[in-house]
């Protein structure tokens, strides 16, 4: 087969199960796809912590540089051990904001996806905390998969992409568009209207959407629910999708119910999220 582009995969680490799902599954694409795997843990502490010279650790004098030392060896011991683990993986430890530092490391090292595993959250939690997999959704401007069990056994045979087709402007699909390369994936186009809504439309839209990004095998699905959550759920349950491509306007929070973060707390399925354009 054709060599394909190499994908710079980001796993953001806290040495939990969550973590290896998210290798699991990446490591089980690279079969076909050509990547390189990094690990990545953050090491959450404030901004007065900082790395001088020769790596020694600075302090305001509110936190004891020692303790600080003795959390980013275990971490190092820790990632030397999933590099001994998962043989040809690189990994790298950094000090910030868990989300924050991931972004940032991703987007100033030109990562192509970040692979997050997380437990979702729910009720008040996910009101006014999130996840940190819904937060890099909406800040990052790299696309970001999302996975919250075992997922090692994928074969990706369909991918869903949802979208409002009506705004058929290019998007950031690259990502995409490898994997239909590498795994000879079939593409899907879904699009949840909540209204009467002429179909004929839509259909017109999502061909010039196609056009646009450069798509040419693909099927169009238009289906009526309650919202987008709703109707993503319904259609897969009905069709076997093996991943869930959608975008986010990067508005959420308090305020903005955003469907691409709802999804990611709680749909079992794993979930690509882009930045919409």
């Amino acid at each position: 087969m054709e060599e394909v582009t190499k994908i710079k995969v980001l796993i953001p680490t806290d040495f939990s199960i969550e973590a290896e799902y998210a290798f699991m599954m990446v490591n089980n694409l690279s079969k076909k796809a050509n990547m390189e795997i990094t690990f990545l843990h953050v090491l959450n502490v404030p901004d007065t912590v900082t790395l001088g010279m020769e790596n020694v650790i600075n302090t305001c004098g509110e936190i004891d540089a020692n303790f600080v030392e003795i959390q980013r060896n275990m971490a190092a011991v820790k990632l030397t051990e999933l590099q001994q683990k998962h043989e040809g993986v690189k990994s790298e430890l950094i000090f910030g904001h868990t989300t924050t530092g991931i972004i940032q490391f991703a987007e100033e090292n030109n990562f192509d996806l970040i692979a997050l595993g997380t437990k979702g959250t729910s009720g008040l939690a996910e009101r006014f905390i999130g996840s940190n997999a819904q937060l890099i959704a909406r800040k990052s401007n790299v696309p970001v998969m999302t996975l919250m069990c075992d997922r090692s056994g994928l074969e990706l045979k369909d991918i869903l992409l949802v979208h409002n087709f009506e705004e058929n402007e290019p998007q950031k699909l690259n990502l995409v568009k490898t994997f239909i390369k590498a795994f000879g994936t079939k593409l899907h186009f879904l699009q949840i209207t909540t209204k009467d809504d002429n179909e004929e439309n839509i259909r017109e839209s999502m061909a010039i959407f196609a056009q646009k990004n450069g798509f040419v095998n693909y099927e169009m699905h238009v289906i009526r629910d309650k919202n987008i959550e709703e109707g993503i759920k319904h259609f897969t349950e009905e069709e076997n999708m093996d991943i869930i491509c959608i975008g986010t306007h990067g508005k959420g929070g308090i305020f903005h119910k955003s469907a691409t973060e709802t999804l990611i707390n709680h749909l079992y399925k794993p979930i690509i999220s882009y930045k919409i354009k």
